[in-house]
């Protein structure tokens, strides 16, 4: 990107003032060499969503941005309530798409005598790959049941501890979901493949905490060094991807009708208040809950397993945090307290202290916002700040961002040859695809501790503790 485009506005902050057909500003999170890697087709499509109508505030750009489909990854809009449009491509085709950490109560040298073994468990109890089924098989008014009730319907079904919901956006459930307005096609998709991870940057990981940042914090959280930890990084899998089939080309045609004229179909959007935007909300509602369900029986998967390897272990959650949501929030505009439509496309919230959803033992120190590194890197757990509600509607980052795509990836790097890096580093690898290792080479990511250095400058979010991979699962 050039960066002579931008005003300096902060630390780690960057301004495109609005030009042409913007709306309004865009601000980019990022130190110097970050804000120059942005390529333009992520810089076009920045510049597109500040086109869309009722868009309000500035769009948000994090460290960790590329190109995506309409939307760039790391992107996050604000909308009007009265005025504005919702995306399915601001939102993503694998809807809240998130990760979430728990303690288990051990050290590292708890895992030495047991590492391959533990691994070898996890990956045959967890389905894993393109295509594979889950765990439950959703026939009759299951599948409605659990579109309606996330990660509640599946503790309620003896799949989880009640104290799980209190550490999950929403309590575990997105109360707007409308199974209704899901497809046939959409719910056949997900008919076996509750209680799988999929494929592609999808993970469970075993890690440790390498560092702590912040003491006090890190208390709250309940982390210290040497903890093992395990995160599960996954989404709505087929069914968030048929919502977004279904109703991007519907927004594309309803557009013209709306007088909204498509800077490019693939940020295609409908008035909030219309019927159609009504009916994706829903969808999009159903899809959150799909997705929140899926990482609820992914736990207990985990639980058991560590429990026939470790019985000593005691798997509680710290947070689970989605990205690729749009959620309705309110923020304050230009000294006015606005309800507003927040698009996170590859971002996640990070609510800071004294926030009213956030839980009381969360409330003095802000959201628990869980980064993942790319496979065989670090990964992050920070806490939403005070600033980041004026700065970046209350969000940050989700990732590293990739550097090149999967095809390239494959062409650059070997899977074995990966397996066998990362295993010399200690680190475990079991999946059942070499060319999905190869694409999740580390070195097709960019640097994760570049991104987390910008996003805490940027007074987004504050590091509290690094983890480290010690064994991971992928599809």
């Amino acid at each position: 990107m050039n960066i002579n485009l931008l005003n300096k506005s902060g630390p780690c902050r960057w301004t495109l003032k609005k030009n042409g057909s913007m709306n309004v500003d865009a601000v980019f999170f990022g130190d110097v060499n970050i804000i120059l890697q942005l390529d333009e087709t992520t810089v076009r499509q920045v510049r597109d969503v500040a086109s869309l109508p009722g868009v309000a505030g500035p769009v948000c750009v994090m460290p960790d941005a590329h190109s995506g489909y309409g939307f760039p990854i790391g992107g996050v809009a604000a909308f009007d309530v009265d005025h504005g449009v919702i995306s399915a491509g601001g939102v993503g085709f694998d809807i809240s798409c998130g990760v979430r950490t728990l303690t288990t109560g051990l050290k590292r040298q708890d895992l030495f005598s047991c590492d391959v073994k533990l691994a070898d468990a996890l990956f045959k109890k967890i389905p894993a790959g393109t295509g594979v089924g889950g765990a439950i098989h959703l026939d009759g008014n299951l599948m409605d049941e659990m579109l309606s009730g996330g990660a509640a319907w599946v503790v309620g079904r003896k799949m989880g501890r009640p104290e799980d919901l209190g550490r999950i956006e929403g309590n575990g459930r997105n109360e707007f979901a409308a199974p209704s307005k899901v497809s046939a096609k959409a719910k056949q998709r997900m008919i076996n493949q509750l209680g799988s991870l999929g494929s592609g940057n999808h993970y469970l990981e075993v890690q440790y905490v390498e560092k702590i940042f912040d003491n006090e914090k890190a208390a709250g959280f309940g982390v210290e060094v040497d903890d093992v930890v395990v995160s599960i990084h996954c989404g709505s899998r087929g069914l968030g991807h048929q919502i977004a089939k279904d109703y991007l080309p519907l927004m594309v045609d309803a557009a013209p009708g709306f007088g909204i004229n498509l800077p490019s179909k693939d940020i295609a959007c409908a008035p909030i208040n219309s019927q159609l935007g009504k009916d994706y909300w829903g969808a999009m509602g159903a899809g959150i809950n799909c997705a929140l369900a899926n990482r609820q029986v992914l736990t207990h998967l985990v639980r058991e397993c560590f429990a026939e390897i470790l019985p000593q272990a005691d798997l509680k959650l710290i947070y689970d945090v989605s990205h690729n949501t749009c959620q309705k929030e309110k923020f304050n505009i230009n000294g006015r307290t606005k309800t507003l439509y927040i698009h996170r496309k590859g971002a996640t919230r990070a609510l800071g202290p004294g926030h009213k959803e956030l839980p009381d033992e969360f409330k003095k120190i802000g959201q628990p916002v869980i980064i993942g590194g790319s496979m065989g890197t670090s990964s992050y757990i920070l806490a939403g700040t005070d600033e980041s509600a004026d700065l970046s509607f209350s969000s940050c980052c989700h990732g590293a961002g990739r550097t090149m795509s999967r095809i390239k990836a494959r062409k650059c790097f070997k899977g074995k040859k990966v397996q066998k890096e990362l295993g010399r580093q200690g680190i475990i690898i079991r999946s059942g695809s070499i060319n999905g290792i190869a694409e999740e080479a580390p070195s097709a990511y960019k640097d994760i501790n570049g991104i987390i250095k910008s996003t805490e400058q940027a007074e987004i979010s504050k590091a509290v503790a690094r983890l480290r991979p010690l064994l991971c699962i992928k599809g």
